[in-house]
């Protein structure tokens, strides 16, 4: 039986010595490559989003995606590019979050615009850009902008069934959705990351840097993701600016930017 053991050993060394490395190496290493964006243009269709003076949040994102999207394919034309809608149309959160998922996406992008209520005086204090990734918001601040952006689903219908019970006005359910969404945070943050630096030295904005919040589409979305406000219509300023085709073609080539930085970065692992 020993003598069997040996034999049956020696055959095995001779096949690794002699065998050519091809024969060998049955689990070649395949590269990571970012091969799909979705780009989602918050609000649409009768979904205005928030207001300032002669501007709709739905128009401004839409553009930006736009030229996002645009900007992607011509410098990046190994990416395959997703818009959750091209047009004023309404689309309800989770069928956002669903394109994402369905297509298989390897980063998720939502664009939005940022307002308060408040004095002209402190209105026109408040401008800059911010980006939010799914988590416990830290303040109520950032729990206020998640209410907002998640009191879409009161539009759908049946929301109820399709989200299960989620009541975008209790702080608690923001808190149980963030809980069970960080499988894709630390891709989520470094995206911020980069999105918040080209916000500053790109576009020259103002920043109210990186934060976290419970936000419906973000918990959907299977993938990492990140939702951007990118100014405040509020501001008159920032409105005007924002508003501006060169105003927006910043902001997209700022998107355009921290999003070929980080395809580098992973690719290069």
């Amino acid at each position: 039986m020993w003598k069997r053991v040996v034999s049956f050993m020696a055959i095995v060394s001779l096949f690794l010595v002699c065998a050519p490395i091809s024969a060998l190496n049955t689990h070649k290493f395949v590269q990571y490559k970012l091969k799909t964006v979705v780009i989602d243009a918050g609000h649409g269709g009768h979904d205005p989003g928030t207001s300032g003076k002669f501007t709709k949040e739905k128009d401004i994102t839409l553009a930006v995606a736009l030229k996002l999207g645009e900007t992607i394919r011509e410098h990046l034309p190994d990416v395959k590019v997703i818009y959750t809608r091209t047009k004023d149309e309404f689309v309800e959160l989770h069928k956002r979050a669903s394109i994402a998922n369905e297509n298989k996406a390897d980063l998720f992008i939502s664009i939005h615009c940022n307002a308060i209520d408040a004095s002209p005086a402190k209105r026109a204090e408040v401008s800059g850009t911010e980006v939010y990734v799914m988590g416990v918001h830290k303040t109520e601040e950032n729990l206020a902008v998640a209410k907002r952006e998640n009191a879409v689903i009161y539009l759908e219908e049946g929301y109820e069934e399709v989200y299960e019970g989620f009541d975008p006005n209790s702080p608690q359910s923001h808190i149980m959705m963030s809980i069970y969404s960080t499988a894709y945070l630390e891709n989520s943050l470094r995206f911020a990351q980069l999105l918040d630096y080209q916000f500053r030295e790109r576009a020259k904005r103002p920043s109210r840097g990186i934060k976290q919040a419970g936000f419906v589409v973000l918990h959907r979305s299977a993938m990492p993701s990140v939702l951007i406000e990118i100014g405040y219509l509020s501001n008159p300023e920032e409105e005007k600016f924002l508003n501006d085709s060169w105003g927006q073609t910043l902001i997209a080539s700022a998107i355009f930017r921290a999003f070929r930085d980080y395809k580098k970065e992973l690719e290069s692992l």
